[in-house]
């Protein structure tokens, strides 16, 4: 099975290019799942409705909404309904929505995704190493589903490569997003799991992590605000990451790095 992840897209720049590129991807590389963060999508802070029917209609089966992507007003009545639209599985039982889902292709394999938050530098939820691990136990590789993602959206690196390393061979992928910035360590674990610390963003790197630039390096320089952030409206990069798996035991083959467009470098699977 073949998996793209997408990181966190942020702002309209950042979706147009999806929308551009990604029924482009999903034919060319011959796509079969596809997850993409949503967590600033909306005006680079959280979801709409009219951005969750534009992300699924340029063709994510999934979305992970990330710290931000939930919580907006508009986004609250369908969290219990759509369950393609994903927040962290470790918020508080009661919290709308839900953090996993297992789904159906059309050939009749099965992809679990988790979405986890974590917890340095972030909110005091719960242990997202405990909850993953449950769902990795109740949902089993190369049993119940024949691949199983788990977006981890956290700030700092120790603790996803310590969640990679927690979950090797019990997943497909991990992979972090978040930090918009994407990383150069795509590997496969020991034990099969594919793993990427941060996937990056899909928007303009001509910024500050995807907003214009003034006001953050103003707020950088004199410790004080002026105006709120926006995101920047150039040249988009879409960041991502693929993975090949094997069907009958789910663990990761092949692994790739996705930047397309915009300033930075090109990577992309051979064809």
């Amino acid at each position: 099975m073949r998996i793209l992840f997408l990181g966190d897209v942020l702002g309209k720049s950042g979706r147009r290019l999806v929308a551009e590129t990604l029924p482009d991807f999903r034919r060319r590389y011959h796509v079969d799942f596809t997850i993409v963060n949503g967590d600033n999508a909306a005006h680079g802070f959280g979801l709409s409705l009219s951005v969750c029917r534009e992300l699924f209609q340029a063709g994510a089966d999934v979305i992970t909404s990330g710290n931000h992507g939930w919580i907006a007003k508009e986004i609250q009545p369908i969290l219990d309904t759509e369950n393609r639209l994903l927040r962290p599985a470790n918020y508080p039982a009661g919290t709308a929505g839900k953090g996993a889902g297992l789904y159906r292709l059309p050939d009749g394999r099965k992809v679990g995704v988790l979405h986890v938050q974590g917890r340095v530098f972030m909110d005091a939820i719960e242990n997202p190493f405990t909850v993953a691990k449950q769902w990795a136990d109740a949902v089993r590789l190369g049993q119940d589903a024949q691949a199983m993602v788990v977006d981890i959206h956290a700030e700092a690196t120790s603790e996803k490569m310590a969640f990679g390393q927690y979950l090797d061979g019990s997943v497909s992928l991990v992979v972090g997003s978040h930090t918009h910035i994407p990383t150069a360590d795509a590997q496969i674990l020991p034990n099969g799991t594919a793993y990427l610390t941060d996937a990056g963003m899909c928007g303009c790197f001509d910024s500050v992590i995807g907003m214009k630039k003034d006001e953050p390096v103003r707020r950088f320089v004199t410790n004080m605000s002026a105006e709120k952030y926006e995101p920047e409206k150039g040249d988009a990069t879409v960041c991502g990451v693929m993975v090949d798996t094997n069907d009958a035991t789910g663990k990761a083959e092949k692994i790739y790095m996705i930047r397309y467009g915009g300033r930075l470098q090109e990577s992309l699977p051979p064809l």
